[in-house]
């Protein structure tokens, strides 16, 4: 999906620009997948398509880490279904 398709799903939803954007909900996964559930940052990036080099220098594979990496998004699956079903929800610390 495009940026554009994002955000105007978002505000079809309702969800007004100064409260959320496409690139807040992946930062948000990012803190809470690295904070609330202790996956590694490295797995993380990758997940999120951000160029991670590996120790020869090259930028992103897109095969690096995928079984660690297919625990990590049905942790974050289930997370959000706990979420949906009233799970108690822990505020994020926020940092200056």
């Amino acid at each position: 999906m495009s940026d554009n398709a994002i955000l105007a799903a978002m505000r079809r939803l309702g969800i007004p620009k100064d409260e959320m954007s496409g690139h807040g909900f992946r930062a948000m996964a990012r803190t809470i997948l690295d904070e609330v559930l202790g996956f590694r940052p490295d797995f993380i990036e990758h997940q999120l398509a951000h160029a991670v080099r590996d120790p020869n220098g090259r930028a992103y594979n897109r095969t690096a880490h995928l079984p660690a990496r297919k625990l990590m998004m049905q942790a974050w699956a289930d997370y959000l279904d706990g979420l949906k079903q009233g799970a108690k929800v822990l505020p994020l610390k926020r940092t200056a």
